[in-house]
């Protein structure tokens, strides 16, 4: 072979290597132009299994060394503490915000109407009582929070803990946004 054709076959594998190298160097975009070529092909036409309901039942973040003791758990209507704990912060959440619409409620009907001083002063000490228990709700809640990152098995399924004053704007601000709404159409 002469020195010109081997130049020449080098430049030629060269560039056949960089275009490849571009090619493979998106690793997703290799796998998505491999599944939409097999697509074209039929191959996932007629899958064993094809039309019928994934088996769910087997969960793939449960620990392999837990995955008896979950199922004789779950055949038997119990579930890890995690995760009744955390079905036990769901439903305190809701039921905090279920308790601030209903004062946000009652504030409603409490400005729709003209009372006297003694009423007025009633109302401020109910409101102000009711933010301090909403707060106690708030920290209840965020002790919850905390002990079920605690005992849950991996970190990604965690909760964020609350910002115990933010929660508390929001709370505040849903009860004075009607108390400052009454005052303007007054």
């Amino acid at each position: 072979m002469s020195e010109k054709s081997v130049e020449e076959e080098i430049k030629i594998k060269a560039q056949q290597a960089r275009g490849l190298a571009r090619y493979m160097s998106s690793t997703q975009d290799l796998v998505e132009e491999q599944i939409r070529k097999a697509q074209q092909r039929g191959e996932f036409d007629n899958l064993e299994g094809s039309g019928r309901p994934l088996d769910l039942e087997e969960n793939p973040f449960e620990p392999a060394e837990l995955r008896m003791v979950f199922k004789i758990l779950k055949n038997n209507d119990f579930a890890p503490y995690w995760i009744e704990l955390g079905k036990e912060i769901d439903a305190d959440l809701q039921n905090l915000w279920r308790e601030v619409g209903r004062f946000t409620r009652y504030t409603e009907m409490f400005c729709a109407e003209k009372h006297s001083k003694a009423a007025q002063q009633r109302y401020d000490k109910k409101k102000a009582r009711f933010y301090f228990e909403q707060r106690l709700e708030l920290e209840k809640i965020n002790r919850k929070i905390v002990d079920f990152n605690l005992h849950c098995p991996t970190f990604q399924l965690g909760r964020s803990t609350m910002i115990i004053d933010n929660e508390m704007y929001k709370v505040i601000r849903q009860v004075e946004s009607v108390i400052e709404a009454a005052i303007h159409t007054k």
